[in-house]
């Protein structure tokens, strides 16, 4: 009987609340990455404009950035459910109220941009709500399988998102926000039915010292700051993504069409590897897994660098993204297991910022590399920076190097 209970334990499928999550968050994702290509496109159809292009990104980003700590201090506070429900409710209306505008004609870039900033609004008080709320939703020993399987949803709508939200544009970019808002109803309604309980918590005051709390915990806790600054120093480095259009163009000598497959080719990679984490258990040495998983994103970005194949550069950046799965999900499933659950929304914020801190900047950093020294010796010494800094870490943090476990292996320093 015990093993028949660790068995059924053991299957993501049997844990009906995780299940929901999984499929609300995937839609979710669907109708973000679907939003995303249509308003690109329907700016640019407006306007003509490089900078009201640029605009979209700005007016997502601001939010993310200025939102999270007490997006952080909400999640730690209030019914996380309900906060990333009101958040998805908000995304669900700006899309209908997109929709409304594009039909009638009155979409015009200002329009649009406020309801792009409204949608980065909503996402930015959803997020640290959303991800504390799965370490409640699965046990702990397969908390990176779910994390796995997450990322394996997401990844399949970075893959196939855009391609079906292009396709959809062809009948009208009102077509697309029906679509993604349908997207986004199914996953309100499935949050909204998700069997999540957490006591009620104490209510602490919105000042810098709460707010703060998640920057203190992550720097007292070795490993946990060990795994965000790992992230943070090998993103800032590894960015030869963004340099991707120089490589087609003027290295591997393709066009569109290949740009294309370059571009999807780290997410094949994550999403194959995701799959074999979502159905295999990590048991042990987790610690030298993860360093050798940013070191094999290092090795993979260098190859990358010097290759003038179109074949052999495809096979790098799969193998980059296949190692930046095994990182994140090592990386994700112990600082959810290393938090409390009352610092959780305050630490998956801090993190978030790292994280999208660490992206813009990779890409300038790659950028400004690449018109000093070219992008082939300019991705060349990100992916060598990163084996450098995967050396160092593993001497600034030998706990963690050492570390055999996810779960039950708490650092208690």
């Amino acid at each position: 009987m015990g093993l028949l209970a660790s068995a059924a334990d053991s299957s993501l499928l049997r844990h009906r609340a995780f299940a929901a999550f999984w499929l609300a968050r995937t839609c979710s994702s669907f109708g973000f990455q679907m939003f995303s290509v249509a308003v690109s496109w329907q700016i640019y159809a407006l306007t003509n404009s490089a900078l009201a292009l640029g605009m979209i990104g700005l007016m997502q980003f601001l939010p993310s950035l200025l939102l999270a700590l007490p997006a952080g201090h909400l999640a730690d506070q209030f019914d996380r459910r309900r906060i990333a429900l009101f958040g998805q409710l908000i995304e669900w209306a700006a899309l209908l109220a997109l929709v409304a505008l594009t039909l009638l004609h009155w979409a015009d870039k200002t329009a649009i941009w406020g309801l792009v900033f409204m949608i980065a609004v909503a996402k930015a008080l959803e997020g640290p709500a959303m991800q504390s709320m799965l370490p409640s939703l699965v046990p702990p020993a397969i908390l990176a399988r779910a994390t796995a399987a997450n990322a394996v949803g997401s990844e399949a709508a970075v893959i196939i998102g855009p391609t079906l939200g292009g396709l959809l544009y062809v009948a009208g970019p009102e077509v697309v926000y029906g679509v993604s808002a349908a997207f986004y109803l199914f996953s309100v309604a499935l949050i909204a039915r998700l069997r999540y309980e957490r006591p009620a918590q104490p209510r602490l005051p919105m000042n810098l010292t709460n707010l703060f709390a998640g920057v203190r915990f992550i720097r007292d806790r070795k490993d946990v700051l060990g795994v965000i600054s790992l992230d943070l120093f090998a993103v800032l480095l590894g960015g030869a993504t963004a340099l991707l259009p120089i490589f087609a163009k003027d290295i591997l000598h393709t066009g569109p069409w290949g740009l294309g497959l370059l571009r999807g080719a780290p997410s094949v990679g994550a999403l194959l590897v995701g799959l074999w984490l979502s159905r295999n258990k990590l048991e042990k040495h987790v610690g030298m897994i993860m360093f050798m998983s940013v070191a094999g994103f290092g090795a993979a970005t260098l190859v990358f660098a010097l290759s003038s194949q179109l074949w052999l550069s495809l096979i790098a950046l799969a193998a980059l993204g296949g190692f930046d799965m095994i990182s994140m999900v090592i990386r994700g499933a112990l600082v959810q297991l290393d938090t409390p659950d009352d610092m959780r929304g305050r630490v998956n914020a801090v993190n978030g910022i790292f994280i999208n801190t660490s992206n813009q900047l990779g890409e300038f950093e790659s950028g400004l590399l690449a018109a000093w020294l070219g992008a082939a010796p300019a991705a060349a010494l990100g992916g060598i920076g990163t084996l450098v800094v995967v050396g160092l870490w593993m001497v600034l943090f030998p706990h963690l190097r050492r570390r055999q476990k996810l779960e039950n292996d708490a650092a208690s320093e």
